[in-house]
């Protein structure tokens, strides 16, 4: 279920870069003040939008809730272009327009042997998922990545549960990728597990079709572009099949800042 989204603004407390030599600078860890929600569901996304934007960029930029804590809201980003290479400069005490939380999250099966399958910046929303989660023994983990280890917030997940990565420097570490993949959704699959997946699309794309083989019972957490966040520009829909639950829709285009960021992966086509 959607948790109740709000509009405040929030307070930057730090940003911390993740990996990179002072002259290349393109992760980064930003701690917000605590925004005053009920809950949120891990998966769940907001749209943050700095002062400094002023007129230029009207719009915010939507990112990943990578953990909440009483006291802070962090979220992980890279710098894409314009609008995340302009965050990078927010110093403390910095304000910044942030709504959220927003979209629905990943589903929880506490007693479930539950598969964390992360692509590259895929890996931000599990942060949250494992601190979260009730049974954090019964998940495991596999991270794919193309720059180097300590450019992500594994060290946040590695300290819970199992978690094995994956770099890809040469083409047929690709292929070594996919196969453990498939070898990793197969093993779910046969005990009824759950798999989660969050990354870039072809990232995803893999999954899903490795899942039509299976039978897995697998979701999606996709990187759509947003410029709204909550459904009113249309930018970012994805187009649905026979097995979405809503009968009018099956087939038709759904808003993925609403209807997802989460989605089953049979739900769905990945054009």
């Amino acid at each position: 279920m959607m948790t109740p989204s709000s509009c405040c603004e929030l307070t930057v407390l730090d940003l911390v870069p993740f990996g990179q030599h002072a002259t290349d600078r393109r992760f980064f860890a930003l701690r917000l003040s605590r925004p005053d929600w009920e809950d949120w569901t891990p998966g769940q996304f907001v749209m943050i939008r700095p002062a400094s934007f002023g007129l230029e960029k009207p719009w915010g930029r939507p990112l990943g809730i990578c953990l909440m804590r009483p006291q802070h809201l962090i979220c992980f980003f890279q710098v894409v272009g314009r609008g995340t290479e302009q965050m990078t400069r927010l110093k403390p005490k910095d304000k910044v327009t942030v709504w959220g939380p927003l979209g629905n999250g990943f589903a929880v099966e506490p007693d479930t042997p539950t598969l964390l399958l992360a692509g590259g910046m895929g890996i931000a929303p599990f942060v949250g998922y494992v601190a979260k989660h009730p049974k954090p023994w019964n998940l495991t983990m596999l991270f794919g990545h193309r720059e180097p280890l300590e450019c992500y917030p594994v060290d946040s997940i590695n300290e819970h549960i199992p978690l094995d990565t994956l770099r890809e420097t040469v083409p047929g570490d690709l292929d070594n990728f996919i196969y453990t993949i498939q070898e990793r959704i197969a093993e779910y699959a046969a005990q009824n597990g759950l798999i989660l997946a969050c990354g870039p699309q072809p990232f995803l794309r893999t999954v899903q079709n490795l899942t039509r083989e299976s039978g897995a019972r697998v979701q999606l957490s996709l990187e759509n572009k947003m410029a709204c966040g909550v459904g009113g520009c249309l930018g970012c829909v994805v187009k649905t099949t026979k097995a979405w639950p809503v009968k009018a829709k099956r087939g038709q285009p759904v808003q993925c800042c609403t209807q997802g960021p989460v989605f089953w992966a049979d739900q769905i086509v990945l054009d």
